[in-house]
């Protein structure tokens, strides 16, 4: 894979930065909710622009359902990040984040885990935005 065209490649570089440092302080084994606690923490320390919880209406059809979904962190003004807190990244997440990044219009997903020895991570692109 050719590394010099990664979608947000500099973003990204800097939000995994940051989670493997929550990472490295915290260690694994807490709630999710801890560590999107560090993880706004560093944030607005190092001035990345974020929306915690962001909320986002789903469309169907010509209408706007009456259940929304609320994603873990919109930074960059676009990139979406979901934060996890278990043994490894599961496959059924990837799906789950294509449906966000399709319905946040955003080009880039990482699933964040905090609850492995080590910090996973992974990409997922949106290519209706290529």
């Amino acid at each position: 894979m050719d590394k010099s065209n990664l979608i947000m490649k500099h973003e990204c570089y800097n939000i995994i930065g940051i989670c493997m440092e929550v990472h490295r302080i915290l260690g694994r084994g807490l709630r999710e909710v801890v560590y999107k606690d560090a993880m706004e923490y560093e944030f607005k320390t190092k001035k990345i622009p974020f929306v915690r919880e962001k909320e986002f209406c789903v469309e169907y059809k010509e209408i706007i359902l009456k259940h929304n979904f609320y994603a873990d962190f919109v930074v960059y003004d676009n990139l979406i990040l979901e934060i996890k807190a278990c043994e490894f990244i599961h496959d059924e997440f990837i799906p789950i984040t294509l449906n966000y990044i399709s319905i946040a219009k955003s080009p880039l997903g990482l699933i964040i885990n905090f609850g492995s020895p080590s910090l996973e991570y992974k990409r997922v692109i949106n290519s209706d935005h290529l």
